[in-house]
């Protein structure tokens, strides 16, 4: 089985569901998504597989979601993505996708429910 993580190194969260992963006996792929971020269709996909709209996986606190207009009721969902794929910042973390399926590690024991 081939288990990806999109992972931040800084965030607690990510952390914790990473060591959760290994603990299962479990080596992900690890892409930090900040150096590496998705293209618009992983992104796109990504949603799909999550059951979520691109507000929904974005983290409305950071700064850049209103600097970068992320904010604007407006936009589609392939503007909101495009934005994801700019400021990968905007991405919720961390995501894990493995047997066909994603989700998001938020509580970390989440990532249990596909492995």
């Amino acid at each position: 089985m081939t288990v990806r993580i999109y992972h931040n190194p800084r965030c607690s969260k990510s952390r914790l569901t990473l060591q959760l992963l290994e603990e299962q006996a479990v080596s992900p792929e690890v892409v930090e998504y900040l150096k590496t971020p998705p293209d618009a269709g992983t992104l796109s996909d990504l949603l799909d597989m999550l059951g979520l709209e691109p507000r929904e996986l974005m983290r409305k606190r950071e700064k850049e979601y209103k600097d970068s207009g992320a904010d604007n009721p407006g936009l589609s969902r392939e503007q909101l993505i495009q934005l994801m794929v700019r400021y990968p910042k905007l991405i919720e973390r961390p995501i894990v996708v493995g047997n066909g399926k994603a989700v998001v590690g938020r509580p970390p024991e989440r990532v249990l429910d596909i492995l």
